[in-house]
C-alpha cells in the first residue's frame, strides 16, 4: 500500500512538474512572440503610420469609453458628435461640437487621459523609447566584443589548459609576420569597440533623455495642478464658478493643467476661461504653463539638460553638443533653442500691442479695470500659439486681429525668423528618416501645407453652401478658415454661432458655448476631423511640395 502510494504521489508530482513546465515554455513562447511583434513594429514600420494608428486607436477607443459613460445631461451627444470630441481631445485640438458641461466627472477625466497620452510631450517621450530599443544591438555585440577581447587577454587557466586552444589550420608564420597579423587583428577589435562605445554612449544619452523628459513633464503637472488647486480654494470668486456650474475642483485642476500643457485648449466650463477673465493671477498662474508645454519646450528642455548635467556629465554633454546626431525633433541646437525664446517674446509683443491698441475698449473687455484687460490681452497673445483658451468671445474682435490670430495659429511652434547657421541643415537632419524612406514619386505629388489647407476650405465650403446662402452673417468664409486652421495648428479658437447674426430671426434659436463646427453638417464635420489628425501629424509634411516650383 505504502509502495502504491508512494507511486501515486510520484507521479502526481512529474505531472504537476511537466504541467508547470509546459505554462513555463508557454509563457517564454509567448514573451517572445510579443517581443519580437514589437520589435518588428520598431523596425520595419514608417513612424507616421505607427502615429497614425496610435492616433486613430486612441480616438476609437475614447469614443467608446464616453458613449458608454453617462453624461450630465438628460439628453446624450449624438455619436459623430462624441467621436469629433474624443479625436478633438486626443490630437490636442479642442475644437467642439457639444458643449462641455455637458460631459459627466467621468467623461472630463476620460478627456483628461485623452489630452495627455495625445500631447506631444508623452508622444516625443514614447517615441524616445522607442527610439532606444533599436540601440539595444549595438549593445550586444559590444558585450560580445568586450567579453572576446577580455577573454584573448585573460592569463591561462592552469586547471584547464586545453580551453585557451582553437581548433584551426595553423600555419607558422616568421616572428615579423606574427606581429603584423596582431597588431592588425588588435586595430580592428579597438576601431569596432570604438564604434560600439560610441553607440552605447548614445544610447544611455537617449535613455537620460528619456528620463529628463519624464521628469519634466511630472514636475510642470504637479506644480501646475497644486498651483491651480490653491489658487482655486483660496479666491472664493473661482470658487464660486465651480460650485455653481457643479465641477469638482480636482477634476478642474487636473483637467485645465494637462489641457493646457498638452496645448489642447479644452477647459470644463462651456464659455472656456471667459467666466475667469476676471481671476487675473489664475491667468498668471496658467501662461506659464502654454510656453512650458509648447513654444519655449526645447530652450525649456535644453537647459534641464544641461542644469541636471552636474548628475550625468558625459550624457548631457552628449546630448548638448550632438543634437543632428540624437535626431529628437524637441531638442535643437544651442543657437537656435537660445533664439527661439526672442522670437516666441517677440510673436507675443506684437499681438500684445495690436490687440490692446484695437481691443481696449472692445465688447469682449468690457468689465474690465486696465490691469485685467493687460492681463487678459497678455493670456489671449499667448494662446494663439498653440493651445486655443480664451478669455474673449473670437467672433467680437476686429477683422485685423483675426486675420493676426490665423497667421500665428498656422505657424508651427517652434518658427524662428532670426538668422540661424545651419538651420536648413538640422531640418534635413530632422527629417532625414523621412526623406530616405520617401520614394521619388511619392516626393513629386505630395502638395504643402497650404495646398492642403485650401482644398479643405474649399471642400467645407461645398458642404456648407447652402448654409452660407442662407445664414451669410455666420457663415462667413473668414469663419470657416478660421475653423480649419484652428484644426490644423491644433489650437481650438473658433468663432463660434450666434443667433443675433440671423438676418431671418428664429424663436427656435439657441446660442449655444461650442464651436463653429457645431452648426455645421456631418460632412463638414467629418472633413474637419481628417483637418484635426493632418494638424496633428503635419510634421511629416513639413518638407512637402518642393517639386511645384513658382516661377
Amino acid at each position: 500500500m505504502m509502495n502504491s502510494a508512494s507511486f501515486t504521489g510520484n507521479k502526481h508530482h512529474r505531472l504537476c512538474t511537466c504541467s508547470s513546465f509546459k505554462l513555463e515554455c508557454l509563457g517564454r513562447s509567448i514573451c517572445f512572440l510579443v517581443s519580437s511583434f514589437y520589435r518588428f513594429v520598431i523596425l520595419r514600420f514608417n513612424t507616421f503610420l505607427v502615429q497614425l494608428c496610435y492616433f486613430l486607436c486612441l480616438s476609437f477607443q475614447g469614443f467608446w469609453v464616453l458613449k458608454a459613460l453617462k453624461p450630465r445631461t438628460p439628453l446624450r451627444p449624438r455619436n459623430l458628435d462624441l467621436f469629433f470630441t474624443s479625436v478633438s481631445a486626443a490630437t490636442v485640438s479642442s475644437m467642439s461640437t457639444v458643449e462641455m458641461e455637458v460631459f459627466s466627472n467621468n467623461q472630463l477625466l476620460i478627456l483628461t487621459l485623452l489630452m495627455f497620452v495625445g500631447g506631444e510631450i508623452f508622444t516625443s517621450m514614447v517615441e524616445l523609447q522607442l527610439w532606444r530599443s533599436k540601440l539595444k544591438k549595438p549593445l550586444i555585440a559590444e558585450n560580445q566584443v568586450n567579453s572576446v577581447s577580455s577573454n584573448s587577454s585573460a592569463p591561462p587557466d592552469p586547471r584547464n589548459p586545453f580551453g585557451q586552444f582553437e581548433l584551426r589550420v595553423v600555419t607558422v608564420p616568421s616572428m615579423s609576420n606574427s606581429t603584423l597579423e596582431t597588431d592588425e587583428v588588435q586595430s580592428q577589435i579597438e576601431g569596432r569597440t570604438k564604434s560600439l562605445s560610441s553607440e552605447s554612449l548614445k544610447y544611455h544619452s537617449i535613455k537620460f533623455l528619456g528620463f529628463v523628459v519624464m521628469g519634466y513633464l511630472v514636475v510642470v503637472h504637479v506644480l501646475g495642478v497644486t498651483l491651480v488647486s490653491a489658487y482655486i480654494a483660496l479666491v472664493s470668486s473661482a470658487r464660486d464658478v465651480l460650485e455653481q456650474k457643479g465641477l469638482k475642483l480636482f477634476t478642474f485642476s487636473l483637467f485645465t493643467t494637462v489641457s493646457t500643457l498638452a496645448s489642447c485648449g479644452f477647459v470644463p466650463t462651456n464659455e472656456n476661461m471667459i467666466v475667469f477673465s476676471k481671476n487675473s493671477s489664475l491667468l498668471l498662474i496658467i501662461i506659464p504653463q502654454v510656453l512650458l508645454g509648447n513654444t519655449l519646450f526645447p530652450s525649456c528642455l535644453r537647459f534641464s539638460i544641461w542644469t541636471l548635467g552636474k548628475f550625468k556629465k558625459v550624457e548631457s554633454n552628449y546630448l548638448l553638443t550632438n543634437t543632428r546626431e540624437i535626431g529628437f525633433l524637441h531638442l535643437l541646437p544651442s543657437l537656435h533653442s537660445t533664439l527661439l525664446v526672442p522670437t516666441v517674446l517677440g510673436f507675443i509683443l506684437i499681438q500684445f500691442t495690436l490687440f490692446c491698441s484695437m481691443e481696449w475698449n472692445s465688447e469682449g473687455l468690457n468689465g474690465l479695470n486696465s490691469y485685467q484687460k493687460i492681463i487678459g490681452a497678455l493670456f489671449q497673445s499667448v494662446n494663439s500659439r498653440h493651445t486655443g483658451e480664451t478669455i474673449v468671445d473670437i467672433s467680437t474682435l476686429s477683422p485685423g486681429i483675426l486675420v493676426l490670430v490665423v497667421v500665428m495659429m498656422y505657424l508651427p511652434p517652434y518658427t524662428s525668423f532670426l538668422p540661424i547657421k545651419g538651420d536648413e541643415q538640422s531640418s534635413e537632419i530632422c527629417n532625414g528618416g523621412r526623406k530616405r524612406r520617401r520614394g521619388k514619386i511619392v516626393e513629386n505629388i505630395i502638395f504643402s501645407q497650404l495646398s492642403y489647407l485650401a482644398i479643405f476650405i474649399i471642400l467645407i465650403c461645398i458642404t456648407e453652401r447652402r448654409k452660407m446662402k442662407d445664414d451669410p452673417l455666420n457663415f462667413t468664409v473668414l469663419n470657416i478658415v478660421i475653423e480649419v486652421i484652428s484644426a490644423y495648428g491644433n489650437v481650438g479658437f473658433t468663432a463660434g454661432y450666434s443667433c443675433e447674426r440671423l438676418l431671418k430671426p428664429d424663436s427656435s434659436c439657441q446660442s449655444k458655448w461650442f464651436g463653429f463646427s457645431g452648426k455645421w453638417s456631418d460632412e463638414g464635420k467629418i472633413i474637419l476631423i481628417f483637418v484635426m489628425f493632418f494638424g496633428r501629424l503635419k510634421k511629416f509634411n513639413m518638407d512637402g511640395g518642393r517639386a511645384w516650383k513658382l516661377l
